[in-house]
């Protein structure tokens, strides 16, 4: 059974490239630096057609119009332009801050200014669920693309920006974080929502029709097949976490198992210390090393003393979120 799916990532840089190869033109704008307050983060998106058309934003409303008008522009000379505003008090206060600040937008046509191949990649990469960066000199406007290795920092930490030489800006497009809960119990039920909160996709799998239900868990993306097909299918990698629940190792056995056969970047399973120790036993019969089972976060969650389902889902998400922007 399946309920709703979340769309993963937004699909700013895919309509860029259909208004392009529509024979539209297309321009895209990105935040490329920030000071005081400002609407929206670096690496924020834009994209607007030769026709005025417009999906993404770069400041929540209160700059869009100038910046339009400038890739209006850009569309027809081809020429990359990097612009500064000032964010007026009142305008911060309109979209929601408490006061103004200043940001700098790239303007790159498509094609003329960033190949249409380079967009190309990138769109590629996302769907394949790969991390790419776009890397751009704002002084030559030179470009190319990256993997990890070479900004690992910057996609541990999803933080895009400007190189300490002050001229070249890597956007980093990262794969939308997942994260994959097996059983369909009450923590579960106050986890979903943190992960949302969050920015996760999350699946629940649990073979167990009574739990994984749509009336359980209204809207959610549930399975009730056993956890070692799903995973299988779905696939895991380094941008989800797996969390198991039930301490039946029946059901959580064999997520454990994919998981640590995959690269998730976090593994948490529920139970205590003495239900841990036998769960290592198995997973050395299943001939896993001491250091493979040390990836596993157990009991689940930082230890905050919390006792009640929602409590244990509080320390559950914090974990998980000190794992991924700490290591």
């Amino acid at each position: 059974m399946a309920g709703r799916i979340t769309p993963s990532y937004d699909t700013t840089l895919e309509t860029a490239l259909d208004w392009y190869r529509a024979g539209k033109g297309a321009v895209i704008a990105t935040v490329v630096e920030t000071w005081g307050s400002s609407p929206r983060p670096v690496g924020s998106v834009l994209a607007v057609s030769g026709e005025g058309e417009m999906e993404g934003s770069v400041s929540g409303g209160c700059v869009e119009g100038a910046v339009v008008a400038e890739a209006l522009e850009v569309v027809g000379t081809g020429e990359s332009r990097l612009l500064t505003y000032g964010v007026s008090d009142d305008d911060a206060f309109a979209v929601g801050l408490a006061c103004g600040g200043t940001i700098r937008i790239s303007v790159q046509p498509v094609g003329k200014g960033i190949p249409e191949e380079i967009v190309a990649r990138i769109v590629e990469a996302r769907a394949a669920r790969e991390p790419i960066a776009y890397v751009v000199d704002t002084t030559t406007w030179e470009r190319r693309t990256a993997s990890p290795p070479e900004f690992a920092e910057r996609f541990r930490l999803d933080r895009s920006g400007y190189e300490e030489d002050g001229s070249a800006f890597i956007c980093i497009y990262n794969p939308p974080l997942r994260m994959v809960v097996v059983g369909a119990v009450h923590i579960a039920q106050h986890l979903l929502p943190m992960a949302h909160a969050c920015g996760y996709d999350p699946l629940v799998i649990d073979p167990r029709p009574a739990f994984a239900s749509e009336a359980r868990f209204p809207g959610e993306d549930l399975s009730d097949e056993w956890p070692d097909e799903v995973l299988a299918e779905r696939g895991l990698d380094a941008r989800t976490c797996v969390v198991t629940l039930t301490h039946d190792p029946k059901i959580d056995d064999p997520a454990i198992i994919a998981a640590l056969r995959s690269d998730v970047f976090y593994l948490g399973c529920l139970g205590s210390k003495r239900t841990h120790g036998k769960r290592v036993e198995r997973l050395k019969g299943e001939g896993f090393t001491d250091e493979d089972i040390a990836r596993i976060h157990a009991p689940v969650g930082l230890n905050l003393g919390g006792r009640s389902p929602a409590e244990i889902a509080v320390a559950t998400m914090a974990q998980i979120t000190q794992v991924l922007r700490q290591g």
